[in-house]
């Protein structure tokens, strides 16, 4: 039986997660697969777990010097040291296995370029979907379609967050510290509530769907720090929830990619993915729509992807390499990106109750080629009323220059903007 050996780097929840894995599984994984896995060395500056003395590595040369590891995984997270510890790895003749988003979304044409020259592998099925197949699905299961639109709730955090608002009725910052205090936060939340971690997941599953290099700065990118317990209040009445949602469309040689708060009818497949789950809906020209759902993130979750990537390397004899960025095997290095997408919009003003301000604002967004589908008032305190408009589908720019101009002519105080999937 041919017995794989690997590294670790990182043992904090998902590197533990790794160890335990092959620890609790290895006989399993050893019968199916007719390898067995063994951790040899674990390279960290703190350990989450009990780890045998001699499985601790004392540098990162003593993993990349060791000729018996053939595969090294890396869940240290952020881009130094992982980048390096990554190159070396590669440079060593070891394939690498890696979670890691960021690293991977900033820095992947480079990386992989090294693995090419080295004939080794670089895998990161799990830094999209945590346990979510959704990379390799992409690459080997849709291979025959034509993929035209992703949209997907990829960041667990913000999911947890917004469920509990529409759920309880608090409001951000109320959600957001008890998410803290159960770990489904970080103490500091940026990277997930800002949509950072959702952008660099989309542009690597975007890559992958559209094959073709779609890098960060391409994509709109809008947080969920605005969205108030008004606003969600708003959205179960129309028969809307929000979510933050990720989303690419390709139409020709145009795409749009933006991560943002979106309104979607309770009836969509994406309203119902609650607390902490993933969803990830993807058009084919062949197969349609299909939809993957789990757990985005965790540590038993996301090894199981990482040690789906190990046993791959291991049964691999020719790496396959999934980028694109090499002119000779990219389909269309002529694409253009959008950031005037049309879409239609749910947005939330505070007006004074004066004869003809709803007039005048009306006027401003006709002007604008902004029509509306709905207008409704929602309370009032003293002498100004709150309005919400939902519109028909609209131009993005167009949307936001009436509702400057409306601001700009002291009209009304723009309280809300949230995109509406139907």
């Amino acid at each position: 039986m041919k017995n794989v050996k690997i590294g670790i780097m990182g043992m904090g929840t998902v590197g533990s997660g790794v160890y335990r894995v092959v620890e609790q599984e290895g006989n399993y994984i050893a019968h199916k697969e007719g390898m067995r896995l063994e951790v040899k060395k674990v390279l960290a500056l703190q350990y989450s777990i009990d780890i045998p003395e001699e499985k601790k590595a004392a540098s990162v040369d003593e993993l990349a010097n060791d000729p018996e590891i053939s595969i090294v995984v890396e869940v240290m997270g952020g881009i130094e040291p992982a980048k390096s510890f990554i190159t070396k790895m590669l440079e060593a003749g070891k394939t690498v296995v890696t979670a890691n988003k960021e690293l991977i979304a900033k820095h992947w044409p480079e990386l992989e370029k090294v693995a090419k020259e080295h004939n080794v592998g670089l895998y990161f099925e799990a830094s999209v979907g945590g346990g979510i197949p959704i990379l390799r699905a992409v690459s080997d299961s849709l291979q025959a379609n034509t993929i035209t639109s992703v949209l997907g709730i990829i960041n667990g955090t913000t999911n947890y967050i917004l469920t509990k608002m529409c759920d309880e009725g608090g409001d951000f910052e109320e959600v957001l510290r008890e998410a803290q205090r159960l770990g489904y936060a970080e103490a500091n939340p940026t990277n997930d509530v800002d949509g950072f971690d959702a952008m660099y997941k989309l542009s690597i599953l975007a890559s992958m769907a559209f094959h073709v290099r779609l890098p960060i700065d391409h994509i709109y990118r809008e947080g969920i720090r605005g969205i108030s317990k008004t606003d969600i209040a708003c959205a179960k009445e129309l028969g809307y929830e929000v979510k933050l949602l990720a989303i690419a469309k390709r139409e020709g040689e145009l795409v749009q990619m933006r991560v943002h708060p979106t309104m979607v009818k309770t009836s969509h497949p994406l309203a119902n993915i609650k607390d902490s789950f993933n969803a990830i809906l993807l058009h084919g020209s062949a197969v349609d729509d299909v939809m993957f759902y789990g757990r985005g993130a965790g540590d038993f979750p996301t090894a199981s992807a990482i040690l789906s990537d190990v046993i791959c390397a291991a049964k691999t004899a020719e790496h396959k390499y999934m980028t694109f960025m090499n002119d000779e095997v990219r389909i269309s290095p002529t694409l253009c990106f959008e950031n005037n997408w049309t879409t239609r919009f749910f947005i939330r003003m505070n007006v004074e109750d004066k004869p003809g301000m709803l007039s005048k604002i009306t006027k401003v967004l006709g002007d604008s080629d902004v029509s509306l589908h709905s207008v409704m008032q929602k309370g009032q305190v003293g002498s100004v009323a709150t309005i919400i408009f939902v519109t028909h589908e609209a131009k993005e720019l167009y949307v936001k220059k009436a509702l400057e101009e409306i601001q700009e002519k002291n009209l009304a105080e723009v309280c809300s903007l949230i995109r509406v999937e139907d």
